[in-house]
């Protein structure tokens, strides 16, 4: 089997001298390519032109980590357009949230947040559209509990249902340790993460202002190195990624220059080393660029 895949790869390298590739045989070779790392993928592709795609595990849930601040990000454009806020409100910061197991207080631990500057406005108040961008753009587990605190993951669930997208769960915020211990996890698989970024590059996420809006903010993700590592500067990325021990994923819309567009999903889980699978799905991300382009 390992000369198979061999054969595959070496495959694929030739071809990028001759002519493009087949849909199956780029498929054939991200299988090859993702054996070569302990753990499991799913990879989901697909090009808003053609709407051509390339399905693998798409169905397979995963630990959402924090690709459910999307889902999360969409309510809160959802609640501001239906009237309930505006984005220009303020509100406070605080770090006290309830478990949805019993009600319980708990807080975030800011050695466990990888936006730790939010910690210093504790106490003082924020802008929604900030909070919102500090919750994708440098994945602030404490903005993304204040939002869920505002908006209700419950209500962030039916949108998703709304949008088509079935099987995701977005049941509470992060650091709820008592849900964790019973098994009670936000969830994500690559359909679904699909489903939704296809409907903000589409401009159907709530309505066009919106869908722009909330693009604009994922342009500016700060950890670039998956879906954007390896492809040319002049190719944009709209994307969310999300990471927990053993879990590395990234989801997004892939903007060319010439206008086209795509979207992909890079799910990972059960990584020995986490770091490893990190660069095996910039690889397969620039598989699918050199793929499209």
């Amino acid at each position: 089997m390992k000369y198979f895949f061999a054969f595959i790869v070496i495959g694929w390298t030739f071809s990028a001298f001759s002519q493009k590739p087949s849909a199956e045989r780029l498929k054939e070779a991200i299988q090859a390519k993702l054996a070569g790392v302990e753990g499991n993928f799913a990879v989901v592709f697909k090009d808003l032109q053609s709407n051509q795609t390339l399905f693998i595990n798409e169905k397979e849930n995963f630990h959402a980590a924090s690709t459910m601040k999307t889902p999360v990000m969409i309510e809160v454009f959802k609640q501001a357009k239906g009237g309930k806020f505006r984005l220009t409100d303020s509100i406070l910061v605080k770090n006290e949230f309830k478990s949805i197991v019993d009600g319980s207080a708990f807080s975030l631990d800011i050695s466990d947040d990888s936006a730790d500057g939010m910690y210093k406005m504790i106490g003082k108040k924020m802008t929604i559209y900030d909070l919102t961008y500090q919750m994708i753009i440098v994945s602030s587990n404490l903005a993304t509990n204040i939002l869920i605190d505002l908006v209700d993951a419950k209500k962030a669930n039916a949108t998703m249902r709304d949008f088509g997208a079935n099987d995701i769960q977005v049941l509470r915020g992060v650091e709820d340790s008592k849900a964790f211990q019973l098994g009670m996890n936000n969830s994500v698989t690559a359909y679904d993460l699909m489903v939704i970024f296809e409907k903000i590059a589409r401009k159907k996420a709530i309505d066009p202002t919106s869908s722009e809006g909330m693009t604009r903010i994922l342009f500016d993700q700060k950890f670039n190195e998956i879906i954007p590592a390896k492809l040319p500067k002049e190719v944009k990325v709209a994307h969310k990624t999300g990471s927990i021990t053993g879990v590395q994923h990234d989801s997004g819309i892939v903007f060319l220059p010439d206008g086209r567009k795509y979207v992909l999903v890079l799910l990972s889980k059960n990584l020995k080393d986490p770091k490893a699978g990190v660069r095996i799905l910039a690889d397969v991300s620039e598989m699918i660029y050199d793929f499209v382009k």
